[in-house]
């Protein structure tokens, strides 16, 4: 049976019209109905913009010059109205709050079938029953714009689940979920994509976490140019993801270490059902009793205490519950746990944007309930999960420089101080660039700069990973870990992300329904099945690895880590 192409791209280059160059170069793709598509590569490569093609929203919304065709369902986008491919094309953004158009959750969810006329009868158990798929089924009379990053994306996915289109777009879905939801949320789009007369694309560069469910083809882009068209078998075994700055999965990474040949395997892109052979085993059981260094490090004098703090955001209704937290100068902190769980109230409440209800909070030692939030940050730089929260200015360089002036620190030292912070974050070559000609991943490295030029003993980071690809992720964090190695800062991440917890942090603290249910080193946390349960984590792959080989996964996830680090030292 010969396959219907449903969105072309032929010759197609496009350039925004803010811009002197283009971002997308020389485009030839076509995806046919009912396959389900990867679009993959690092950030600002040119995934999102081509999703924006496809969807309408360039040169719609996105002013710019088009060269050559792109067609969805046979006809030229450029020709049709965004309302008219909105019948055809469904997309959740990555930037959630750029989504809502309801009031409440019920009515955003409801949005689509309000438009085709549903009678009300039909709409509400429809829309409680969307809500319920991504367990949002106890927030449908809350207001968008208060709920978590994770919960607004659960929200957005249902409300384009409703839409009666045949192409889904789905741009960076697991950026603000926790692992379990992320889970999920990879398992209930392979489920819309057993419809045949469902084309599904996924936007994503957390690889590992995609390939839970199988896929068909995976684009791989880089610099506005599709770099490879291939299959996930084929992708595995090529050196394309290391050159394009694309994090392999970390089992991949685990067996090579060992001297695997994957080459030759061909259950390798899932880890579910992979299948190990007599040669693998004995290479990895090698691999796992080599001599590795011992992980230490002696943290300094207490920075910061929390006992018995509470807080509720309505009155009897705490989402901060009894938390008892004291962490060390020096330390590396993983804060990790569900949507909702209170991670990043918790990091408001240590910020002064928000003071307890009961209970103290101290700063270097003392109760900072004089403190100005001004003063606090001053000691404790906070990161905030949603980028669009904390930029200001138009202009990349303002937007970083901007705390420096409020500051009245000296021209020269805020010309260092923001050029180092740039240039640590990959942005220094976009430094003159507008705000909103970047995406959502580059906004989270400009506040990530911003709070970096600031020089705070204490860094909190919420979700610093997501929307970042490896490479850029990969600089960040090398930067973040100096600031602590060399210059004693103080790291807190609050995290769904559980390569940066193993990789970058020593200790964990987990967060289920307001309060701390383990607070332990990072190997222990995420090799305990109750407490991932609990706070709807989710085991990593070389969890998964070590169960194959039937050893113990919290050995074999501090051993490659500590073989990682030895053999990054000696790059």
């Amino acid at each position: 049976m010969e396959r219907k192409p449903i969105i072309e791209f032929k010759d197609f280059s496009f350039k925004y019209k803010i811009q002197s160059k283009a971002t997308l170069h020389d485009i030839n793709l076509t995806i046919y109905e009912g396959e389900k598509v990867l679009i993959l590569g690092p950030s600002g490569c040119g995934k999102s913009t081509l999703m924006s093609c496809i969807n309408g929203l360039i040169p719609f919304s996105n002013e710019g010059t088009i060269t050559g065709s792109c067609k969805v369902n046979g006809r030229e986008t450029k020709n049709l109205s965004i309302f008219e491919l909105s019948k055809e094309v469904g997309t959740v953004l990555q930037d959630s709050d750029a989504q809502f158009v309801g009031l409440s959750v019920g009515e955003d969810i409801a949005f689509s079938m309000e438009n085709e006329m549903v009678p009300r009868k039909e709409m509400i158990p429809e829309v409680e029953k969307l809500a319920g798929t991504v367990g949002m089924q106890d927030f449908i009379d809350a207001l968008p714009f208060d709920l978590s990053g994770g919960q607004k994306q659960k929200v957005a996915l249902a409300g384009v689940i409703s839409d009666k289109v045949n192409i889904l777009m789905f741009d960076e879905p697991l950026a603000a979920l926790d692992p379990k939801m992320g889970l999920a949320t990879i398992e209930l789009i392979d489920q819309v994509s057993k419809d045949k007369t469902k084309t599904v694309i996924i936007i994503e560069h957390r690889l590992e976490d995609v390939l839970y469910r199988p896929v068909d083809r995976i684009i791989l882009m880089g610099e506005g140019k599709i770099i490879a068209d291939t299959t996930p078998i084929e992708l595995l075994n090529s050196d394309l993801l290391k050159q394009s700055g694309v994090r392999e999965p970390l089992y991949i990474t685990a067996m090579k270490y060992a001297g695997c040949d994957i080459s030759k395997n061909k259950t390798i892109c899932d880890i579910e059902n992979l299948e190990l052979s007599d040669d693998d085993k004995e290479k990895l059981m090698a691999f796992f009793h080599e001599e590795t260094p011992e992980i230490k490090k002696e943290p300094g004098e207490e920075v910061i205490r929390l006992e018995n703090v509470s807080f509720g955001y309505e009155h009897g209704k705490n989402v901060v519950k009894d938390v008892d937290i004291a962490i060390k100068k020096g330390e590396r902190v993983a804060v990790v746990g569900k949507n909702g769980a209170g991670k990043s109230t918790m990091a408001k409440l240590i910020t002064g944007i928000h003071r307890p209800g009961k209970g103290h909070i101290y700063i270097g030692g003392k109760d900072y309930k004089k403190f100005t939030v001004k003063e606090i940050g001053e000691q404790v730089g906070y990161v905030m999960q949603m980028p669009n929260q904390m930029i200001v200015k138009d202009i990349i360089k303002d937007e970083v420089e901007l705390a420096l002036r409020l500051r009245n620190i000296s021209e020269e030292e805020i010309t260092e101080r923001s050029s180092n912070a740039l240039k640590a974050c990959g942005l220094y070559s976009m430094r003159k660039w507008p705000v909103d000609s970047i995406s959502y991943g580059q906004k989270k490295r400009v506040t990530v700069a911003s709070i970096m030029a600031l020089g705070p003993d204490t860094i909190i980071l919420d979700e610093p990973t997501a929307g970042q690809d490896y490479r850029h992720y990969t600089d960040i964090i090398k930067f973040i870990n100096r600031l602590n190695s060399e210059y004693g800062k103080t790291i807190i991440f609050i995290t769904h992300d559980m390569h940066l917890a193993i990789e970058n942090t020593d200790r964990a603290i987990v967060f289920a329904d307001g309060e701390i249910i383990a607070d332990e080193s990072v190997y222990s946390v995420l090799s305990n099945d109750e407490i991932i349960d609990k706070a709807n984590l989710k085991q990593t792959s070389l969890y998964r690895l070590a169960k194959k080989m039937d050893i113990s996964p919290e050995k074999f996830i501090e051993h490659f880590i500590r073989y990682e680090r030895m053999v990054k030292s000696g790059e």
